[in-house]
């Protein structure tokens, strides 16, 4: 698991932003509340996936657990894809001619093209009928075009979303950075998000804290939603 390391600085910029307090949300209306959970899947989280983060795995169980305290709730969850087509190698083809070289883009293309083996969910993931899977093919789900993930959100009463998944610094920092510009509520999961390194991971929760989100850990996230839906603690 990473080392949550939020810079006093930020936080304090937080604080006297915020008046004070050490949280955004005191509590939240679950029937207007999604749980995203970014590209948790086997591109990413497998061993020797094309692109492996291995603290992904780490965070499956904290993730599962606000997806069911979500679920229980009233909520949505979301498992949000990234996904290569021939329109996005065309539309996005800049980031895959100057950050790419052919055969890592072949690569890429065939490891995240929809229906494939590392396109998939990593199956440890909990997802059940209820809850949505959509495609995305940006790091941002809510760029034009991207996704349906705005449209389907907007048509549900959305208007809170809790981050999760990987990585980090990319897919949910995009995605967190346009939702809050798009006048989304945002929770951005300390423990529930996983990059390549500390240091990556750290950066973004500095910037989540300082600008965007309510940043919690894992378990206080669990517990505002059971608090905000009144559901009992688990027996042991």
């Amino acid at each position: 698991m990473h080392r949550i390391e939020i810079s006093p600085d930020m936080a304090a910029f937080a604080r006297a932003q915020r008046g004070g307090s050490e949280q955004t949300f005191q509590t939240l209306d679950l029937s207007r509340t999604a749980h995203i959970v970014i590209d948790m899947q086997n591109g990413f989280v497998e061993p020797g996936a094309p692109v492996e983060v291995p603290i992904a795995r780490e965070i499956v169980p904290n993730i599962n657990a606000i997806s069911e305290a979500v679920r229980r709730g009233g909520g949505l969850n979301v498992f949000m894809r990234m996904s290569v087509t021939e329109e996005s190698l065309g539309s996005w083809s800049n980031w895959f001619a100057f950050f790419h070289t052919r055969e890592s883009t072949a690569e890429f293309a065939q490891a995240f093209g929809p229906g494939g083996h590392h396109h998939a969910l990593w199956p440890a993931i909990d997802v059940q009928p209820a809850d949505l899977i959509l495609n995305k093919t940006r790091f941002s789900a809510f760029v034009p075009g991207a996704s349906d993930l705005h449209a389907t959100l907007q048509a549900r009463g959305i208007d809170t979303l809790i981050i999760t998944g990987t990585l980090t610094n990319c897919c949910c920092e995009s995605t967190a950075r346009d939702a809050m510009q798009m006048n989304y509520k945002l929770v951005f999961v300390t423990d529930a998000n996983a990059a390549l390194s500390d240091a990556a991971h750290n950066a973004t929760l500095d910037n989540m804290c300082m600008l965007f989100a309510d940043v919690r850990s894992a378990a206080e996230t669990v517990t505002m939603i059971r608090a905000s839906a009144r559901q009992p603690e688990p027996a042991e």
